[in-house]
């Protein structure tokens, strides 16, 4: 059916995981799936009944008490037990649809039968899911090397029936949600726990949001680009096709090419310069916009093996009659990657404030501060000085933190890639990036209208008449705080390719 995407039927792909956050896709278990798990769970139980040697996560405690081997009536409780006291995530809430991304990851990841727990755990995170029934994750807590332990033992928490939830708009214990559904807890065998608990969906699940709003983030940043290289009086030759295929990095191309299309047909950009050429921050918009694109297309590749993968521990091959425990876990991958696009998007960032800072200087035209009264009035003086400090904010946010470990577990757990650090400050840097290119457009908008009675490309006038129903040409001084807000909104909703 067209409004349901079946779990484990095939590869997840990034257009199946927007569709399905943006569209309210409900999610069912294929038939495949639903083999590969039974099989893989019944293969489990057998292994238990002969099995005389220790199986670490099953029949022993966890990490460093993986020398204390668990009785047989003690397996269930075992795996309770692991989920309640790992639930330890603090700090902020993480967002719904980042929440709802680790149900579907998890899911996903324990649809492809190597993981051991029951069909009726995993429909469980999917009735979870269904009816929007989120539980209360915090985003502090995880090492991203046992995978992510804290975060996702609150996730799960609710599926053994403790823990708060959202549900209805209102914080609840999941206790009165279950008995409003007429659902009991699952009670979880051998194994579940650790299969629940290990793997890298918090950190997966930030890497996809973070990819679909990057995509997003770029594209937006070459129309703005391009409304301040026509508002600057730019030069249009350094997007000249020819320079790039010399120099063919795929998104230097890409921008190129954007930029060229954006102001196709600008009275502005074709008229005679006065000036020989532009700073770099107008005329070096392919090579760095592009840089980013290319950063971008590689964290994704990484991000979707990612999230195609088995990630928990112990592994288990039932053709193989084989149950291996490796490091599938740890979540380095991510974390380099993570780390690597920060910089990437703090890029954006550095340059689009350069840009604003150019615009209002008082040259090739404009007035000081984008004013026609400066003096008497500051005009775009301090929404620059937002946009700097935001810009140095990044900076700090691009620490790797992929470069730190921190021993855990007793010494067990000596290696660690903090790579839930790396995902949580990613997304702060493209909170911070919405912010800045705002600034820029608010001041490329402001500029052009001093370029009157020459008009801009269509593209352009269309959003600048959109915009300019949300926020007014400021003729002089008002609060700014308020226009940046409007325009972070208007920025939010700019659907580029449609225009």
């Amino acid at each position: 059916m067209k409004n349901i995407y079946y779990i484990g039927k095939d590869e997840l792909a990034f257009d199946d995981l927007e569709r399905i956050i943006n569209e309210n896709i409900k999610l069912e278990l294929s038939q495949e799936a639903k083999v590969r798990i039974e099989k893989c769970r019944d293969y489990l139980d057998r292994k238990m009944e002969s099995q005389t040697e220790p199986i670490y996560g099953i029949s022993t405690g966890f990490g460093s008490l993986c020398n204390r081997t668990i009785s047989t009536e003690d397996l269930s409780t075992l795996q309770e037990n692991l989920v309640k006291s790992h639930a330890c995530s603090v700090g902020e809430e993480v967002k719904p649809v980042i929440v709802k991304l680790m149900f579907l990851l998890k899911a996903h990841a324990l649809s492809m039968g190597y993981s051991g727990v029951q069909v009726a755990t995993v429909q469980r995170m999917l009735d979870l899911f269904n009816n929007d029934i989120l539980p209360i994750v915090y985003d502090k807590g995880s090492l991203g090397a046992s995978g992510d332990l804290a975060p996702l033992a609150n996730l799960f928490l609710p599926l053994i029936g403790v823990g708060d939830v959202f549900y209805k708009g209102q914080k609840r214990d999941i206790g009165s949600v279950l008995d409003e559904f007429g659902w009991e807890p699952i009670r979880l065998k051998s194994k579940e726990g650790l299969a629940l608990l290990n793997g890298t969906q918090f950190m997966s699940a930030h890497g996809v949001y973070a990819i679909l709003k990057a995509q997003r983030l770029s594209k937006r940043a070459d129309l703005i680009a391009a409304m301040s290289i026509d508002a600057y009086d730019g030069h249009i030759e350094p997007f000249d096709e020819r320079l790039h295929l010399i120099r063919p990095h795929l998104g230097q191309l890409e921008t190129s090419q954007n930029i060229r299309e954006f102001l196709d047909g600008s009275a502005i950009i074709s008229q005679e310069k006065k000036h020989v050429q532009d700073p770099y921050s107008f005329r070096c918009v392919p090579q760095v916009h592009g840089a980013v694109k290319d950063a971008i297309a590689y964290v994704k590749s990484v991000v979707l093996t990612e999230i195609n993968s088995v990630t928990d521990n112990p592994t288990i091959f039932p053709d193989d009659d084989m149950i291996i425990s490796g490091g599938n876990f740890h979540g380095e991958p991510l974390a380099i990657t993570f780390d690597f696009l920060a910089i990437a998007l703090a890029e954006l960032g550095n340059i689009s404030e350069r840009r604003t800072a150019q615009l209002i200087l008082g040259n090739r035209g404009l007035p000081e501060f984008l004013v026609a009264n400066p003096g008497l009035n500051s005009g775009f003086m301090i929404p620059q000085y937002t946009a700097a400090s935001v810009v140095s904010q990044n900076k700090m946010y691009c620490y790797a933190a992929s470069s730190d470990s921190i021993v855990s577990s007793n010494g067990q757990e000596d290696h660690v890639s903090m790579g839930a650090t790396s995902a949580i400050k990613l997304l702060k840097v493209m909170d911070n990036l919405d912010i800045i290119l705002s600034i820029e457009l608010m001041n490329a908008a402001q500029a052009i209208e001093f370029r009157r009675p020459l008009k801009s490309s269509s593209f352009i006038e269309k959003v600048l008449k959109d915009y300019r129903k949300e926020v007014s040409f400021i003729d002089e001084d008002v609060v700014m705080y308020k226009e940046i807000r409007k325009t972070v909104s208007f920025l939010n909703r700019l659907q580029v390719d449609a225009l």
